[in-house]
């Protein structure tokens, strides 16, 4: 028999989305747990450790126009920069190879974080009570109860309100919800793409942007290779010098190899690509704590953003938020973060005559 705590909300997963709609909620003086199954906290924000600097294996990018993440990283003080876009892109094709193209008309304006996309998360749980994030605690069931029953192998905690910050796909696939979504919505979740979760990515480190040398962006599109498209993920003033690339993967192949990612970027930059100091490969589609086993085989990005994930489900306790589920910037950052903005707001609307929690602020605003 399990343990049982009774709190007002339970968010799920503790990336940017989970983290942000908790914070919500605590600032408003709510009781929230967030229930991470992985060791770690961020979700598909990872920015992996270098001997140079953080190298973002998962979101790299922010956009000037996205309201919410912009916000949240100047009040924080954040350091950010801009993606390096000067110089000409490569163009690769299977039988004419590679080829100069004037201009980079790949990249577009966007930002990064000095200290990695990682540090977006971070802050937030920065924010949150001590003992309210939960690592290595999967959720194996959503079912009604007092309010609704959320269990792990090991506790149950008992919410008014549920508040599932982990793609639809993922959550249908490893969390029982018995027969009560309905068909409609569970149709409609299990059928949702997961933002990456298909996706290989590779980055390779070198000692400096070789490629900037020739009036390269390092940025390539590529028909050939293991890699589609190629960015330069440096940092600030080029340092980490950085490549990195998504990897087209036939449906059930082996990511590819350290081996032929640097053949690929040898050559459509050269010999000076030939030794990078550091070759990571993250495949996606083999998190068990983000994809679904048949990932690679959801493409229906119709489903991001729909109507039915702004409701919510079950006697309207089970609130969607993931990226997935958002109709501003579905994929990105700013995506989730709206998600969370949402389903923290419509849980505090329902808890406010039981629980007096005043006007809804968010992170970063005086309360």
């Amino acid at each position: 028999m399990t343990d049982s705590t009774v709190v007002d909300a339970v968010v799920i997963g503790a990336g940017a989305a989970g983290l942000y709609a908790a914070a919500i909620l605590e600032q408003n003086d709510c009781d929230v747990v967030v229930l991470e199954a992985r060791d770690r906290i961020g979700g598909r924000l990872l920015s992996a450790p270098s001997w140079t600097g953080p190298l973002d294996l998962g979101a790299t990018w922010f956009w000037a126009n996205e309201q919410r993440i912009c916000s949240l990283i100047a009040d924080a003080g954040l350091a950010s920069f801009p993606q390096h876009l000067a110089g000409d892109m490569i163009f690769q094709t299977i039988g004419d190879g590679a080829q100069r193209m004037q201009g980079n008309q790949l990249d577009s304006p966007s930002g990064r974080l000095v200290g990695g996309m990682a540090s977006v998360p971070e802050l937030l749980a920065g924010q949150l009570h001590a003992d309210t994030v939960k690592l290595s605690a999967t959720v194996t069931s959503i079912l009604p109860g007092r309010g609704l029953d959320v269990a792990t192998p090991s506790h149950t905690w008992s919410a008014e309100h549920v508040i599932l910050a982990v793609p639809p796909a993922l959550a249908m696939a490893t969390i029982d919800f018995g027969d009560h979504l309905s068909d409609r919505v569970a149709e409609l979740a299990r059928a949702t793409p997961v933002w990456m979760g298909s996706t290989v990515k590779a980055v390779a480190v070198f000692d400096r942007p070789f490629w900037r040398d020739h009036g390269l962006a390092g940025a390539a599109f590529s028909y050939s290779g293991p890699m589609r498209e190629i960015h330069d993920m440096s940092g600030p003033d080029g340092s980490p010098a950085a490549l990195f690339g998504f990897c087209s993967v036939p449906h059930g192949d082996p990511a590819p190899t350290e081996q032929e990612v640097t053949a690929q970027l040898v050559e459509l930059f050269g010999d000076d690509a030939a030794s990078p100091s550091d070759v990571v490969i993250m495949d996606w589609r083999t998190e068990p704590f983000t994809s679904p086993p048949n990932v690679e085989h959801l493409t229906n990005y119709q489903t991001y953003g729909h109507p039915e994930f702004q409701k919510a489900a079950m006697d309207s306790r089970l609130h969607w938020a993931s990226t997935e589920t958002s109709p501003v910037a579905p994929g990105h950052i700013e995506g989730a973060l709206a998600a969370a903005e949402r389903a923290a707001t419509a849980v505090l609307s329902s808890l406010a005559p039981a629980t007096s929690c005043p006007e809804t602020t968010s992170p970063g605003e005086p309360s």
